[in-house]
């Protein structure tokens, strides 16, 4: 993008499934965004057919892992606007929870086109390469927030890998995790 043109905003849905021993579902990325660092599964709303976000994780959840679940097994957790990510667009993402746990048996393919899928047990996950706003910020609220929801801005713009990245919490009420992070 030159200079002064603005970036396209992207809307997305972020899909967190863990299994009966609480392990998170992650995709080893092989393709954009992010090559290499881990994610959950998820991916962009279908904007152009008016796509919901729990129509998109459902379809997701469907495509990335063979799982068909039904509306009710799903909750949104979390809402994450991202402004200016890497310099190359703004973000909107919609994390969903799973609200049950998902037997690995469920899950026919560990590989597929985008990837490989691990479980990972959740104090392990800030080991892994993820995305600096994951690890900072959207780790640390999902887990806060298990079964209740927040909303956080962040502003990316001009961080990099080591600046500092502003952020607000707007909405928080956290679940089973415990206390929600203050803003920075």
């Amino acid at each position: 993008m030159s200079a002064g043109e603005p970036l396209p905003y992207k809307v997305a849905v972020l899909c967190y499934l863990r299994d009966p021993a609480g392990r998170v579902l992650l995709l080893h990325r092989r393709r954009p965004p992010n090559p290499g660092m881990y994610s959950p599964i998820g991916g962009k709303l279908e904007m152009a057919e008016g796509e919901g976000p729990h129509e998109c994780a459902l379809r997701e959840i469907r495509e990335e892992v063979e799982l068909e679940l039904e509306p009710d097994e799903i909750r949104l957790c979390g809402m994450v606007s991202e402004k200016g990510y890497e310099g190359h667009a703004h973000w909107l993402l919609f994390l969903f929870e799973v609200v049950r746990p998902v037997d690995p048996a469920e899950i026919p393919r560990m590989e597929f086109d985008e990837g490989v899928l691990e479980w990972i047990e959740h104090e392990r996950v800030h080991e892994l390469p993820i995305p600096r706003t994951d690890r900072e910020i959207m780790w640390p609220a999902v887990e806060s927030h298990r079964g209740g929801f927040f909303a956080v801005h962040i502003e990316c713009n001009g961080a990099g890998e080591t600046g500092e990245l502003r952020w607000h919490l707007h909405e928080s009420m956290p679940g089973e995790g415990g206390e929600a992070e203050e803003s920075a």
